[in-house]
């Protein structure tokens, strides 16, 4: 994703057990923690992420929030990605971690950035996420002149529209029902076709109330 938050696809699948439940296991060898997380779940290792961004170079950094800095990575397979360093420390450990992360790779709506799997080795905790293009609504409309897109009205009415009802699936149709807690037009991104995706969702369940910015109280 490109943003303050990012977007992404790719990676070494999660494996599952018969009942699909969730386990981790730290190899021997490196500490890698694997997971049976979720069908939808991709486990990455930290060398991965690491190649893919090229150590974490600050040229490939396209977002800062909060939450973290997120980074535009390519896989060897060429998919483009966005992943999200979390800043914070999680609340969690790593099963509920696990649990949390498949929860939001199992909400898809058009207009959400899809969360395709996640980073977990040592204190290290690492979001990736579908890469979308145009970055956020924030950059179109207040960032660098380059950076900048022109939104005409109808372009502005059908993002709103968008936003609404990436919001509205989320609050009311998604199961379990989740508040994002910080919508703000850094975390809208913009893809390729101008079509908004709301990022950052589901992060306040990972954190304690007092290590994030996130917003706890419904305003």
């Amino acid at each position: 994703m490109r943003s303050s938050v990012g977007c992404l696809g790719g990676g070494s699948k999660s494996r599952q057990d018969k009942n699909g439940q969730d386990a981790a296991a730290t190899s021997s060898h490196s500490g890698r923690v694997l997971s049976r997380a979720g069908n939808n779940v991709q486990m990455f290792s930290l060398n991965e992420l690491r190649t893919a961004t090229r150590n974490f170079h600050m040229m490939n950094c396209i977002g800062r929030g909060g939450s973290g800095e997120v980074y535009k990575g390519n896989l060897k397979d060429g998919t483009q990605i966005a992943i999200k360093k979390l800043s914070a420390e999680s609340k969690q450990g790593i099963r509920e971690f696990l649990t949390e992360i498949n929860v939001m790779s199992n909400v898809r709506h058009p207009n959400l950035v899809k969360v395709l799997g996640c980073c977990v080795e040592g204190n290290n905790r690492l979001l990736v996420y579908e890469y979308v293009e145009n970055n956020s609504l924030a950059n179109a409309l207040l960032g660098p002149k380059n950076k900048c897109i022109p939104l005409d009205w109808q372009k502005r009415a059908a993002i709103c529209i968008g936003t609404a009802s990436g919001l509205a699936f989320l609050h009311e149709e998604a199961q379990p029902h989740i508040v994002h807690r910080d919508i703000k037009a850094s975390n809208i991104l913009l893809d390729k076709n101008l079509l908004p995706k709301i990022g950052d969702f589901g992060l306040a369940k990972l954190f304690p109330d007092t290590s994030t910015h996130i917003r706890m109280h419904v305003a």
